[in-house]
């Protein structure tokens, strides 16, 4: 049974339009309407419908059902092995490729191709459907993640990473020309609340999301940054980055929806990561090359 308080500013909206705007448990707002009329959500104690509107201090008790066990089955999938040890991998994953499986995304995955490489050496914290997986990173971004191959690395990584001790540094090219050599935007995310599938930057009921730029190289209308996170919120850099006016080139979701370029998404590569090792106790950093497809546009801005 997941415990849920109702904050400030959700003040007589609909039940079900509440609960699709929650980070956790994630629920969709055709879901909600049905653990709704299951009687699997219960307002202050008490039997609800969807059309039910929450004030604020109310709470929330959700029976979340167990999730159906579907069969994620190893695939050949050739991968980009930059360290491997007994304890993870880090694999540096290439555009176009989707992390773990989901709904439309059951084959193909890294989950799947790690599977094939990994057999049984796989952590098994976050259920079959992400054996390892510690974090992602978008479909279209490119660069390198960390795969646990048992329990105990994979509770000190998720621990590093709630405490946000992870060094993350991408690289991203964004549109415009920035005048700032360095700069931090400093701007708590959420759910959109018009659009669910999107994150948006929220004062209200965000979640704190810092994000730590440095310019890299300057074109015409264009830089290369290097974004250092110090959390690692879905979307951040993207987000971020949109809010100052200079959203990545290629994201057609947060910033224009044509580009004068043949990309596939948002130009965003994951180049550093860096922890603590969970056996040895000592840091230990990784750094992988830019992408083929980022040099060749790089090679393209500066002759223009």
């Amino acid at each position: 049974m997941i415990k849920v308080n109702v904050p400030a500013g959700a003040d007589q909206v609909r039940l079900d339009q509440f609960l699709s705007t929650l980070e956790e448990p994630e629920i969709s707002r055709s879901y909600a309407s049905k653990l709704i009329k299951d009687d699997r959500i219960q307002l202050n104690g008490k039997s609800c419908k969807a059309s039910s509107r929450v004030k604020e201090g109310d709470e929330l008790l959700i029976d979340m059902p167990e999730p159906v066990s579907l069969d994620v089955v190893a695939e050949d999938i050739p991968l980009d092995i930059v360290y491997e040890d007994e304890d993870f991998l880090i694999v540096n994953k290439p555009k176009g490729m989707v992390v773990h499986p989901a709904a439309g995304h059951y084959q193909g995955t890294l989950v799947n191709a790690v599977m094939n490489h990994c057999g049984e050496e796989l952590s098994t914290i976050n259920g079959v459907m992400r054996p390892g997986i510690v974090h992602r990173i978008d479909k279209n971004t490119t660069g390198l993640l960390v795969v646990c191959k048992n329990d105990k690395a994979h509770k000190s990584l998720a621990e590093q990473l709630k405490e946000h001790s992870i060094t993350r540094k991408y690289v991203a090219i964004v549109c415009g020309n920035i005048k700032e050599d360095s700069g931090t935007v400093d701007a708590p995310l959420g759910r959109s609340k018009k659009d669910r599938k999107k994150q948006a930057i929220d004062m209200v009921d965000g979640r704190d999301a810092v994000t730590h730029f440095r310019v890299l190289e300057r074109f015409s209308d264009y830089t290369l940054v290097e974004c250092i996170l110090e959390t690692g919120r879905t979307h951040q850099i993207r987000v971020h980055m949109a809010s100052i006016g200079h959203p990545v080139l290629g994201d057609d979701v947060y910033g224009p929806k044509k580009c004068p370029f043949t990309l596939e998404g948002q130009c965003l590569h994951a180049k550093v990561l860096g922890f603590i090792h969970p056996s040895t106790g000592e840091y230990v950093e990784f750094d992988s090359e830019y992408p083929e497809y980022l040099k060749r546009l790089m090679d393209r801005l500066r002759k223009k």
